[in-house]
């Protein structure tokens, strides 16, 4: 069996979605925190189970019979590490044979303090002999869609990132990639570096906005203390938002661009093109 954490979140969703179209759904489980969220996916005929990161008792039960499984990385901005260890250690003494996890572009070296518990949670699945496959996702291109009503309304985009380029990509493109990994052998001992085929600067995605809307939009490039200001101005917790323009400030260190086409050749297509993306949030 198959198992995907987290399975009622924006990317565990779509992983199911996409395991769906080769593998039979009572081979799938949804492990959630919430099963009555997941009532939706039940009556697809895919196996429900709790599995609550930080409720470690739930997880053992969950995992049972699985043999393949995708941590997908918490949505805690800090404390991530211990409900990690709890899947891993939880998957180890159920005999699953694969775990794949959900780290970050470059996780190993990045300066981003975003990596900082992908690349320990990296450490820990290595010390505990499970066999592994990394994929360390870059950017995801719809955080940066998250600002598009304000940009239109206001006439601009704002970060901390300088002209550093992004190699975002969608998070479809994440979740083909994690179920081809989960539905196909040969990627234990792999570390994916994954990332779109397109890079852009913030100063490009503003262009490429203020050209499909006829609105003049511009980026405008603040310090790392005026971003966070600015995010947290918008309602955002203080240690998201220091963690928000941290990254755009590795950003601008080349932390989140990458060139090597693997996620490409992961989903067996093209990434989905900014443009795409940009066309399909006017159409939202």
């Amino acid at each position: 069996m198959y198992a995907v954490t987290g399975a009622t979140g924006q990317l565990g969703r779509l992983v199911i979605e996409a395991l769906l179209k080769t593998i039979p759904a009572d081979r799938i489980v949804a492990a959630v925190r919430d099963p009555e969220k997941g009532k939706d996916l039940a009556q697809h005929g895919v196996i429900v189970r709790e599995a609550d990161y930080s409720r470690p008792e739930t997880l053992g039960p969950a995992f049972a019979g699985v043999e393949k499984l995708l941590l997908i990385s918490s949505t805690e901005v800090v404390g991530r590490l211990p409900r990690h260890r709890a899947v891993i250690d939880a998957a180890t003494q159920a005999g699953v044979s694969l775990i794949a996890y959900t780290s970050m572009l470059h996780a190993g070296t990045s300066p981003a303090m975003l990596a900082d518990e992908h690349r320990q949670t990296e450490e820990v699945i290595a010390a505990s002999g499970l066999p592994a496959v990394i994929l360390r996702n870059g950017w995801y291109t719809e955080n940066h869609l998250m600002a598009f009503p304000m940009a239109l309304e206001y006439g601009a985009f704002v970060g901390a990132a300088k002209d550093g380029r992004f190699s975002s990509a969608a998070r479809q493109d994440y979740a083909e990639a994690a179920a081809m990994v989960l539905a196909s052998e040969g990627h234990a001992g792999k570390t994916y570096e994954l990332a779109a085929d397109q890079a852009y600067s913030l100063a490009e995605l503003a262009a490429e906005v203020s050209r499909q809307s006829g609105k003049s939009v511009v980026y405008n490039d603040l310090s790392e203390a005026a971003y966070r200001e600015v995010l947290t101005s918008a309602g955002l917790p203080s240690d998201l938002a220091g963690l928000l323009a941290d990254a755009d400030v590795a950003a601008s260190c080349g932390a989140l661009f990458d060139d090597s086409g693997a996620l490409g050749r992961l989903i067996g297509r093209p990434t989905t093109l900014l443009q795409s993306m940009v066309a399909a949030a006017f159409r939202d």
